[in-house]
């Protein structure tokens, strides 16, 4: 899927992740120019990011142990 700005840096041969909540698929704002801080939902991405955050956590703890 390419609606996400990692694309570029994948065509360029830059390895590039996405983590991503699917805001493409249910905010109408997204990349347009109502995509705004104020209409984003802050405590959501909060909590994507804590899970994000205790992910990789839990991943990198995985390979320093492997």
């Amino acid at each position: 899927m390419r609606l996400n700005d990692h694309a570029p840096s994948w065509d360029a041969g830059i390895p590039a992740v996405m983590v991503t909540d699917t805001a493409f698929f249910r905010n109408p704002h997204y990349h347009q120019p109502s995509d705004t801080l104020e209409t984003l939902d802050m405590e959501f991405i909060r909590k994507n990011a804590e899970a994000v955050a205790e992910t990789l956590k839990t991943l990198l703890n995985k390979k320093q142990v492997a």
